[in-house]
């Protein structure tokens, strides 16, 4: 089953799975670990398998053996009894129409509890199914007594509301958003990109609820039509991660997320297209007519076996696909106005992550920017690596090999370590070799055990002055074109702050700041304009891997 299906189908088992497994558990924390455990393993199973006819059977098949097992793991004493005998006085005696009265309300309630918030389920636990006085609830939980009065009477109003109206599906509805980008600005923690957390149609609908507005868990939960269990333990996780904050009780999201308008994508789109025109037709004019070609400081491009161990050409136009984009990226860095740093609009995460989070949205009817396609399914980057002298760029595009994944910046300090020490003499051994081969970093002749050759596949830097001569010839372009290019973007900034809610405007200031800067759309839009008028011819196939690399030695 494909991903949005399952998550429809889930969204609606949540809140009777969740009363399913209330009625079997005495303490509502053992209900919430079963009923997230029932959850996660039928959402996993539907997700992976494409056998599955009849869901709803198959959700409750898990249910119950998730029940077995929890039984059997716990001993009977610790389990207890079911909620819906607690309390009764044994000699109580009703007649069948009454005892099937008071088991449908009994269900009905068990059912409207999940919509309660932490606090007030377990106070409701205490006092109607436990039958603990308010007394002891306050001094059990160190709350005043006139708290736990108060949760209970907004309880009885919040259940009676419930058990009213049933909750029915056509009242709420949970009528998902889905992120159409997810992306990370920064250093990834342990838990790899910010695109991890917010794999589930729960938590972008949580983060989307609450982007313009504070909102409580319940009011969260009643947008969406989801219980507020689910949401309180959604909500408190991206919380815990910096991607909500909360104040008072009431979450605000701390992302960057955009919903396309008709006015700011054709800003956009205008503002990116002339700018991609003006800098990179005369970017690559002026690299082709440059002697950069002929320096020894620049190198690589070794993608064919030289059996013949004849020196041969430069492949100009390989060299292009990563001169050009990094050129992009880098020049003109003296010319940009830095009025929020990284820090100031950042988040630092648990997982050692310090990075800023971006997502968006398509909102229907509208028209996503142009190119949006490219960006959504095979750009990424720019990326950067360094370790002590030694610097590794990349950009992926349609045209190269997927190359970054969560696990890259591991790869990438691998492999700036192997290379350091091959340049300072050492031997590499043949696993350490493949690797390099592998990244696309080096070009081998033979067998890998028996290495009698290895060449610079990707494109190699040396030196600063090298570096600095490339980054002059963009920089001279954005001189030119200065002025033409601050007007260009003045439309389109304005437009996106005055749609920018107050606590995200530091953080929307520090990122247009980037535009034409280390900018991955005038990237792919630069690569884009050059591909199409013919300038720039498609790599081959066995250039992807290495495609748009630079290796930078100071």
């Amino acid at each position: 089953m494909n991903r949005q299906d399952a998550d429809q189908w889930i969204a609606g088992y949540i809140k009777p799975v969740f009363a399913f497994a209330l009625k079997r558990c005495a303490r509502i924390q053992d209900a919430e670990d079963l009923s997230q455990e029932i959850i996660l393993r039928a959402y996993r199973a539907l997700i992976a398998r494409d056998d599955i006819d009849d869901a709803g059977k198959f959700i409750w098949t898990v249910a119950h053996n998730a029940l077995s097992n929890y039984y059997r793991g716990r001993s009977r004493a610790f389990v207890g009894v079911p909620l819906d005998s607690v309390g009764e006085p044994a000699s109580q005696e009703r007649g069948a129409d009454e005892e099937m009265i008071l088991q449908e309300s009994t269900e009905k309630l068990h059912g409207e509890i999940a919509y309660l918030s932490a606090q007030q389920r377990r106070i409701v636990i205490a006092h109607y199914f436990e039958n603990k006085r308010q007394a002891d609830i306050a001094d059990e939980m160190g709350i005043p007594v006139g708290t736990v009065k108060w949760h209970l009477s907004e309880a009885k109003k919040e259940l009676k509301k419930g058990m009213d109206t049933m909750r029915k599906a056509g009242e709420l509805k949970f009528n998902p958003i889905q992120f159409a980008l997810c992306g990370t600005n920064g250093a990834t923690g342990s838990k790899g990109g910010n695109g991890n957390f917010f794999r589930s149609a729960l938590s972008q609908n949580i983060a989307y609820a609450v982007w313009k507005e504070a909102k409580t868990i319940n009011e969260i939960a009643d947008e969406l039509g989801v219980s507020p269990v689910y949401v309180e333990s959604e909500a408190g996780y991206l919380a815990e991660y910096g991607f909500l904050t909360c104040k008072g009780g009431k979450y605000l999201c701390n992302i960057l997320l955009d919903e396309s308008t008709e006015e700011i994508n054709r800003l956009h789109d205008a503002m990116y297209e002339e700018a991609a025109k003006l800098f990179a037709n005369e970017l690559y004019d002026e690299l082709m007519k440059s002697d950069i070609w002929q320096d020894e400081h620049i190198s690589g491009g070794c993608i064919e076996a030289w059996m013949d161990r004849k020196e041969r050409p430069k492949d100009l136009n390989f060299f292009l696909w990563a001169l050009i984009p990094y050129i992009a990226a880098y020049s003109g860095e003296s010319m940009m106005e830095e009025r929020v740093t990284f820090d100031e609009a950042a988040t630092i995460r648990p997982d050692g992550g310090h990075n800023i989070c971006y997502a968006s949205v398509n909102a229907p009817g509208v028209q996503p920017p142009k190119y949006f396609d490219s960006m959504q399914n095979s750009y990424c980057g720019p990326f950067w690596n360094a370790s002590g002298a030694c610097t590794l760029w990349q950009v992926d595009t349609e045209w190269s090999d997927h190359r970054f994944s969560d696990d890259y910046p591991k790869r990438a300090q691998r492999a700036l370590s192997l290379i350091a020490r091959e340049d300072d003499g050492g031997e590499l051994s043949a696993d350490e070799y493949a690797f390099l081969v592998q990244q696309g970093y080096l070009k081998i002749f033979g067998s890998v055990e028996e290495c009698f050759c290895a060449a610079r596949q990707c494109v190699w830097i040396e030196g600063k002055e090298m570096r600095k001569k490339l980054l002059n010839i963009g920089d001279q372009i954005r001189e030119r074109h200065r002025d033409r290019l601050e007007q260009l973007k003045t439309p389109y900034v304005e437009a996106v702050l005055k749609d920018t809610p107050a606590q995200l405007r530091k953080m929307r200031q520090y990122g247009l700041q980037f535009i034409f800067y280390a900018d991955g759309w005038f990237i792919l839009h630069c690569l884009k304009t050059l591909v199409e008028n013919g300038r720039l011819i498609p790599p081959k196939e066995s250039q992807k891997q290495a495609l748009s690399t630079i290796i930078y030695h100071e």
